[in-house]
């Protein structure tokens, strides 16, 4: 049920200058997901009468990306008045009459979850406070603001790291930049903050301030756990966060059922799902909306992106991206799926095998060194080793039609557009240039010829020639 007292303010307006990236900070990937994506998820969770992102940097990016996650966040553009404080003024007008309680978040705090959240909305709401902060307590505070309380441990003010005191700077709790607010002192306090301070930005942190001067409630709340409000301001935090969220996702499908070898070495997307008694071997990276069905053997070494992997199926040691393995099918080793590729029950992709946009059907396999593209191959066919499919005459691809119950020999080619029927045969070495019919044996062979002495005449004095030599004295 939607909580009509609720508005959620994410800020996504910083320009992230230390992730020295030409993406925008906030569209950094993190377990399949922009990191926008992960607060646009945890906010819809408090399920907010509104939601409102502030952007500014890369501008028309970020507001793509969140209209493409969510249809319901209204985007406001910071003007050029720097600081968290003008932006939430800003989100606060679009609001326009809203009356309730407000959670600013951040945009680059992805592992801040609704429950933590919650908790803190539960707490302001109960000490009927005016404003609420989540705070931390870190090993290394430097950078952050610190959270300074009184004699008898009541909340006093937030001071920024640049404009903190000695004694300041020697706090352990920190802001984590998120707060809830009553909606009208966050109004009334925001007309009065400035830009005197150090970098010359309207503060946030200085709403609070004035709202203890004007003797209304404030309280911090630390998290649990400092993680959870971890910020990401170059690619080192980013890899910290991905791992931590890695490391809970892998945890939670174990616990969920799956056996997974190597934690350390198994990254799975947050959409990715998997049924309970998979195996996951180490070295596996599973992306996208990939899905493992039960029984199901994923690794080692294997890349699977946005693919569907059936019921006891194999994988090993392959790249796939959008590819459909069915029930007992197995690929690889060293196998390489592109996009288009099914492979039906029972069937078999094998070592050092490519394949795009083919359909193999029940029991057919493709076991060795062929690449097979735009193909359709009907069941309980066998492709013979070497074979390649000549899908592409340098101006437009053609298909390649193999029926059922069909042998092909070794190092063949099928040149497209081509169609080899039902029970069908072709030899060794053949080219198939025109459809084979029902029952038929394709072949193309020219009669070998032996050109007697060859290697006597022309390669005298070499080891083979010795050897032909040898062998022929020997036979007379």
């Amino acid at each position: 049920m939607t909580d009509a007292l609720l508005a959620v303010v994410i800020l996504a307006a910083g320009e992230g200058t230390r992730m020295k990236s030409s993406t925008a900070k906030v569209l950094h990937p993190i377990a399949g997901v922009p990191m926008i994506g992960h607060v646009l998820s945890t906010a819809a969770a408090l399920r907010p009468s509104r939601t409102v992102a502030v952007v500014r940097h890369q501008r028309d990016a970020v507001a793509s990306a969140i209209a493409e996650l969510s249809d319901e966040v209204l985007i406001v553009d910071q003007d050029d008045v720097p600081g968290t404080g003008r932006a939430v003024e800003l989100a606060l007008a679009a609001l326009n009459d809203f009356e309730g309680d407000i959670v600013v978040i951040s945009g680059d705090v992805p592992l801040l979850d609704a429950e933590t959240l919650t908790d803190l909305i539960d707490e302001h709401r109960q000490r009927e406070r005016a404003a609420s902060v989540l705070s931390a307590l870190v090993d290394d505070p430097t950078g952050y603001g610190r959270i300074v309380r009184d004699d008898q441990g009541e909340f006093r003010r937030i001071v920024e790291h640049k404009d903190a005191a000695d004694d300041e700077l020697g706090i352990s709790e920190v802001n984590s930049g998120a707060y809830v607010f009553r909606s009208t002192a966050l109004r009334d306090s925001l007309a009065s903050v400035g830009t005197a301070n150090a970098s010359g930005e309207k503060y946030l942190t200085d709403v609070i301030e004035l709202i203890v001067g004007n003797s209304l409630a404030v309280g911090a709340n630390p998290v649990y756990e400092s993680w959870v409000v971890a910020g990401v301001n170059d690619r080192a935090q980013l890899s910290d966060v991905q791992a931590r969220l890695n490391a809970m996702i892998v945890r939670g499908h174990q616990l969920n059922g799956v056996s997974i070898d190597d934690p350390a070495t198994t990254w799975i997307d947050r959409a990715v799902s998997i049924e309970p008694d998979a195996h996951i071997l180490p070295g596996t990276f599973l992306k996208g909306a990939t899905s493992i069905a039960r029984g199901a053997v994923v690794g080692p070494d294997t890349t699977l992106r946005d693919c569907e992997i059936g019921e006891d199926a194999t994988v090993s040691r392959t790249d796939a991206t959008l590819a459909v393995i069915e029930a007992n099918a197995a690929v690889g080793p060293f196998s390489y799926l592109r996009p288009g590729t099914i492979l039906g029950a029972g069937g078999k992709i094998g070592a050092f095998v490519e394949t795009k946009n083919a359909k193999i059907g029940r029991g057919s396999k493709v076991p060795h060194l062929s690449y097979i593209g735009d193909t359709t191959v009907g069941e309980e066919s066998n492709i013979g080793a070497g074979t390649i499919t000549a899908n592409y005459d340098g101006v437009a691809k053609h298909a390649t039609v193999v029926g059922s119950h069909v042998r092909t020999g070794s190092h063949n080619v099928f040149v497209a557009p081509v169609t080899i029927a039902d029970g069908a045969y072709t030899a060794a070495g053949t080219v198939v240039r025109r459809n084979v019919p029902a029952g038929a044996l394709g072949m193309t062979v020219a009669q070998q010829r032996n050109v007697e002495g060859w290697v006597e005449n022309n390669r005298s004095g070499t080891a083979a020639a010795e050897a032909a030599t040898h062998a022929t004295t020997e036979s007379e």
